[in-house]
């Protein structure tokens, strides 16, 4: 269970301001979002394998084919300061 005190001290670490009605009613929502954690970290999950999503599927992949002309000649031809294909910008950062 968390204090108030506990709860106004997560709130001022996560920047957040909460007056007292706000604590008394996170109280109850905290307490049970940190117990369904301790309910989660109870099951026994040895040999269970990690899964990179909940739910089994394959994506969808489509051809990785050029769809648009090389027009980089073109667009580079209006750049102020172009060398070796690559557009020159001036520095920003010392």
């Amino acid at each position: 269970m968390l204090s108030p005190a506990e709860i106004r001290r997560i709130a001022r670490l996560a920047r957040i301001e909460v007056d007292d009605a706000q604590v008394a009613a996170l109280g109850p929502e905290l307490n049970a979002i940190l117990g369904m954690v301790e309910a989660m970290q109870a099951i026994d999950t040895a040999g269970v394998e990690p899964m990179s999503h909940p739910q089994a599927f394959a994506q969808r992949l489509r051809e990785d084919a050029v769809s648009e002309p090389d027009r980089r000649a073109e667009y580079q031809s209006v750049a102020p300061q172009v060398e070796d294909g690559l557009f020159l910008v001036p520095k920003v950062l010392e």
